[in-house]
């Protein structure tokens, strides 16, 4: 027997397919809020996140990848004289820029702790002598803004540095010795 056309359900009528005026405004704010979801979850990522195996470092956005292990006793710690190979890169064009490597160049000296731009100094902290890690340093924490032209690096590009630590000179001594 069922509904007559008179009776019939409200969907079959169109009832619950009424758009609301303003559905392109919430369309836009839905991706707005789907946009800085994703921004979000990117900047909370984990190192189980990253399938590269870069790490992240606390407080900063500069992460690291261990090319080398070390079981050396000397760790790179704040106010510690650091002296390394380091090979620099700018990411978006690959191009070197410097490098102790090079004909010509030496080992680079640095004090830990403010010495060198920030994602190279939180990005070496920990090393091993012996240690070479390649660290991936944001354009913020690298040259920013201004850049470095006399290096040829742009302004707001983002930086990868490989560092092989040779010596560490410090006022503590190494970690697991006898005092």
């Amino acid at each position: 027997v069922g509904p007559r056309a008179s009776q019939a359900a409200p969907w079959a009528k169109g009832a619950f397919l009424a758009l609301p005026a303003d559905l392109d405004a919430m369309v836009s704010s839905m991706r707005r809020r789907i946009a800085f979801l994703a921004l979000a979850v990117g900047l909370l990522s984990t190192d189980a996140d990253m399938d590269d195996g870069f790490m992240s470092i606390v407080g900063v956005r500069t992460t690291y990848k261990i090319l080398k292990e070390s079981d050396d006793g000397h760790v790179v710690e704040k106010g510690d004289t650091v002296t390394v190979h380091a090979t620099g890169t700018v990411v978006q064009t690959g191009k070197k820029f410097w490098s102790t490597k090079d004909p010509g160049q030496k080992p680079f000296t640095y004090t830990a702790g403010g010495g060198v731009i920030t994602g190279w100094d939180r990005g070496a902290m920990g090393m091993r002598i012996g240690e070479v890690r390649m660290l991936h340093i944001p354009a913020e924490e690298g040259y920013g803004k201004n850049g470095f032209p006399a290096w040829g690096i742009p302004a707001n590009r983002d930086l990868n540095f490989e560092l092989e630590v040779l010596s560490i000179q410090g006022k503590t001594p190494p970690r697991g010795s006898e005092m």
